[in-house]
């Protein structure tokens, strides 16, 4: 189109973006996630992270956003949603767009909360703390399928490469993430990791009187769902100990059965002589007494 019909670049650009909205979309459910790779092993993987990430506060990542603004608080709700937002679409271009809105939210939250332009330094921190909290579905399917299928000039240049490059950023982060990124001691790390305590219980007797109520309950809602969650996997595991040795005692009830009768085995021998009769008059050795005979009396 370009040197024969001479077709301006950014036209090629637009009749590009459509060619791609059609082929993909067509193919989407052949190519996303395919069997011949481990894409799926790999989005099991970091929604597992994610999810024993649970307990790691914007403090330790120092995120430049508070909540506690409900503007803030509503930015934050959207970017979240935006990025979730992007497993529903099947179009390369409209899943970096996802992206872009949910940065342009975290922007908006950063420049509310300091009262100033975000910078990159505050952008990646809340960029992962959004990924952390939201958990997005797919998310390494949802990254393969972008760096596989979009137009290769959109991923290299301009807003849409640069915020998805900042994602790619944020996952290898949190993949990687230990107790020194967030400064914090590898006993208490470990603690968190493992659910024994979770570090919401100590900020909480720390609110401010000004504190929005919202915000307390959400923390406290999650301080309980941790909670839950720990007691779970604890019966879960118990539930699964108990099953084990219930099996391991049936075995073992059964083997020392089997080697008593293989060390003594049943005999049943024939009687000698045959049984007598109950109700028989006079039976030779018969220990019984006689039957009664009925008697009649004379009235």
């Amino acid at each position: 189109m370009q040197t024969r019909g001479k077709v301006p670049p950014e036209k090629v650009e637009k009749i590009m973006d459509q060619i791609e909205k059609y082929i993909m979309t067509r193919l989407y459910k052949y190519v996303f996630c395919p069997e011949t790779t481990d894409d799926e092993k790999k989005d099991l993987a970091i929604q597992k992270r994610i999810r024993a990430l649970h307990w790691v506060t914007p403090q330790m990542l120092c995120v430049p956003v508070n909540e506690e603004i409900s503007e803030v608080s509503d930015m934050v709700v959207k970017a979240i949603t935006d990025i979730i937002e992007m497993d529903s679409k099947r179009v390369p271009r409209d899943k970096l767009a996802c992206i872009t809105k949910c940065s342009k939210h975290i922007f908006n939250a950063i420049k509310i909360t300091k009262n100033e332009p975000a910078s990159a330094d505050d952008f990646l921190p809340t960029l992962i703390y959004i990924v952390l909290k939201g958990n997005p579905p797919r998310l390494q399917s949802n990254i393969q399928y972008i760096t596989r299928f979009c137009n290769p000039s959109r991923l290299m240049t301009g807003e849409d490469g640069y915020y998805f490059t900042n994602l790619c950023c944020a996952v290898a982060f949190i993949e990687k993430l230990d107790a020194q990124s967030l400064n914090l001691s590898q006993e208490d790390f470990d603690r968190y990791m493992s659910g024994q305590t979770s570090p919401r219980k100590q900020e909480s007797e720390n609110w401010s009187p000004d504190a929005c109520l919202g915000v307390k309950q959400m923390y406290k809602n999650l301080d309980l769902l941790s909670q839950l969650n720990e007691r779970q996997e604890r019966i879960m595991s118990e539930a699964k100990k108990l099953e084990k040795d219930l099996i391991e005692w049936t075995d073992g009830i059964a083997k020392e059965v089997q080697d008593i009768v293989e060390k003594y085995p049943l005999e049943i021998k024939p009687p000698n002589q045959s049984l007598a009769a109950i109700d028989s008059e006079n039976v030779e050795n018969d220990k019984l007494p006689p039957p009664l005979q009925p008697q009649v009396y004379a009235g």
